[in-house]
C-alpha cells in the first residue's frame, strides 16, 4: 500500500502522468493480433502510425559511470552518462544512539543525491567501512574506518591496524556485537528511507578494502578484521530481504577463504548483482591469462544471474593504459569493450579515468554507454479508436532491472518491458489511441522526472 501511494505521488508531479495501470477493462472491440510476423503487427481494424526515434544520450539505469566529483567537473560528459558513483560512509550520517534507536542526520546522503540528480543522473552508492589511506573520515588519521563514533567509543570495541601496500588501514572490530547489530540495522534504516527514491539506481555492499571482499596485504582473521562466514550469511540474507533497489557485490566474494557464498546454494540463490573492480585487465580472461576474474564470474553464476540482477564493475587500474584505452574500437589485450560488455551482459561500468586518454572523448563515452544495458527498438505500431499495439525488441546486452511500460499521455500499458530479454520481441498494449508518434513514451517510477527513456524506431504509416 505504501508503494502504491508513493508511485501515485510521483506520477502526479511529472510531465508524463500515468494512471489506470489496472483500472480500465479491455475494450470489447479490440482483438489481439494473431500469427504476427517477426516485424509487423496485424490487428483487425487497426492502422499503422508514423513513429521515428533514436537514442541521443546515455539511457537511464545503464552505461559508463563517473565519480560524482569528476562528473561535476566535466559537464561536457553530461549526455554521455546517466550514472554517477559515490561511497556512502555510515559514520557521516549517524550522530549517535539513544536507547535502541540510531540517531541520524541524513543531510550527508541528501547532499550526495541532490548533487548527482542536479545533472539529471542517478547514483550508484557503495556502503563501506574500510578504505586504505583515505582521509575522508579523519584528515589526521589516514585509513580511518567509517564505523560510527558511538561504536568506536565503546570499551569493548578494538580496531586493528596495518600499514599495507594499499596504504595505512584501520579495520573494524568484527568481534564487537554492537557493530554487527548496527551494520544490519543501518541497512534497514537506509532502505526505509530510500527504497523508492529515484535518485538512487543501484546499491553495492560488501566488506574489506573498498567493500570489495578482500584485505590484500593484511593477514585475514575472520571474526576480527573481517566478518565471520556466519555473520556474512546472516547479513546477505538480511540485505536481500530488505533492499528493493538492485544491489551488487564484488566478484571477489567468490573466494571461499573470505566468504561462504560459493559453497552455499541458498546464498547463491540470492538476487545480487556482480561488480568486477578490474574489468578488462591483461589477464582477466581464461583465454588470455590466468583468468582469475572470469573464474570468479563463473563461480558466482553470472551466466544466469544477469537475467535478474545487474552486472557491472570498474575498468582495471592495474595499468593506467587500461582505463585510457579500453574504448579503443580495436580493443586491448585482444578484446574490445563491445565484446566484453556483451559477454558479461554489462549494465554499468566505472570509467572515471578513461577521459585521460585519446579514446575518452564524450562521443566515445556515449558510444560505450550505449553498448551496455538495454536498448529498446520499436518495430511496428498500430492503433485504433481504443487501443495501441507496439511490437518492441531489446537489442541490448541486458534487460532493464526496473519497472518500465509504454505510455500515451496519461495512460500506461500493463506489459512490462523489464521482462524483455536481449534478442526477444514482445507485444505491448496501451489502452489509448495514438494520434502522433511523439506521444509514445516509456514511463518508469524508477527514473528521475527529468530523465528520458528513449527507444529506436523507424515505423512508417504507409509501407
Amino acid at each position: 500500500m505504501r508503494r502504491f501511494f508513493l508511485i501515485a505521488a510521483i506520477a502526479l508531479t511529472t510531465t508524463m502522468l500515468v494512471t489506470c495501470r489496472n483500472e480500465e477493462p479491455e475494450p470489447d472491440n479490440f482483438y489481439p493480433p494473431e500469427n504476427n510476423s517477426a516485424d509487423t503487427l496485424d490487428g483487425p481494424g487497426m492502422w499503422r502510425v508514423d513513429v521515428h526515434s533514436s537514442l541521443t544520450h546515455a539511457q537511464p539505469l545503464a552505461g559508463l559511470v563517473l565519480f560524482a566529483d569528476n562528473a561535476n567537473a566535466h559537464p561536457e560528459y553530461n549526455q554521455a552518462i546517466s550514472l554517477e558513483f559515490s561511497y556512502l560512509l555510515p559514520c557521516q550520517c549517524v550522530t549517535g544512539k539513544e536507547g535502541e534507536e540510531i540517531q541520524y542526520n541524513w543531510k550527508y546522503v541528501e547532499d550526495i543525491l541532490d548533487d548527482i540528480a542536479s545533472r539529471q543522473h542517478q547514483a550508484i552508492l557503495r556502503i563501506r567501512y574500510t578504505m586504505p589511506g583515505n582521509r575522508e573520515v579523519d584528515p589526521a588519521t589516514p585509513g580511518a574506518t567509517a564505523v560510527p563514533q558511538y561504536i568506536k567509543d565503546m570499551e569493548d570495541y578494538h580496531e586493528t591496524f596495518n600499514n599495507n601496500d594499499d596504504g595505512p588501514t584501520w579495520y573494524p572490530d568484527w568481534n564487537n556485537s554492537e557493530l554487527k547489530w548496527f551494520t544490519k540495522q543501518f541497512i534497514l534504516d537506509f532502505t526505509e528511507r530510500y527504497n523508492y527514491d529515484a535518485r538512487i539506481a543501484f546499491v553495492e555492499v560488501g566488506f574489506g578494502h573498498w567493500a570489495e571482499y578482500h584485505i590484500y596485504g593484511t593477514e585475514l582473521i575472520l571474526g576480527t578484521n573481517f566478518p565471520s562466514h556466519e555473520y556474512q550469511e546472516e547479513f546477505l540474507h538480511h540485505v536481500s530481504l530488505e533492499l528493493r533497489k538492485p544491489w551488487a557485490i564484488s566478484i571477489d566474494a567468490a573466494d571461499d577463504t573470505y566468504t561462504p557464498i560459493v559453497g552455499d546454494p541458498d546464498l547463491l540463490a540470492l538476487n545480487f548483482g556482480l561488480s568486477d573492480d578490474s574489468f578488462m585487465h591483461r589477464m582477466h580472461e581464461l583465454s588470455s591469462g590466468d583468468g582469475y576474474n572470469e573464474e570468479c564470474w563463473n563461480a558466482l553464476r553470472y551466466t544466469s544471474r544477469w537475467q535478474h540482477a545487474p552486472m557491472g564493475g570498474e575498468i582495471s587500474y592495474y595499468s593506467s593504459y587500461d582505463q585510457r584505452n579500453f574504448l579503443n574500437p580495436d580493443g586491448i589485450y585482444g578484446h574490445t569493450w563491445a565484446e566484453q560488455a556483451a559477454k558479461y551482459h554489462i549494465t554499468f561500468m566505472f570509467a572515471n579515468n578513461a577521459m585521460q586518454g585519446s579514446f575518452g572523448t564524450p562521443q566515445h563515452y556515449l558510444n560505450g554507454s550505449l553498448q551496455t544495458g538495454y536498448h529498446f527498438k520499436v518495430l511496428d505500431v498500430k492503433t485504433d479508436a481504443d487501443s495501441t499495439l507496439i511490437l518492441v525488441t531489446n537489442t541490448g546486452v541486458a534487460p532493464i532491472y526496473a519497472e518500465m511500460n509504454f505510455s500515451i499521455g496519461q495512460i500506461s500499458g500493463n506489459d512490462h518491458l523489464e521482462n524483455l530479454m536481449p534478442g526477444d520481441t514482445m507485444e505491448a498494449f496501451v489502452y489509448a489511441t495514438l494520434t502522433s508518434g511523439d506521444q509514445l513514451k516509456i514511463y518508469s517510477p524508477d527514473v528521475l522526472d527529468d530523465q528520458e527513456i528513449q527507444y529506436e524506431a523507424n515505423v512508417n504509416a504507409k509501407r
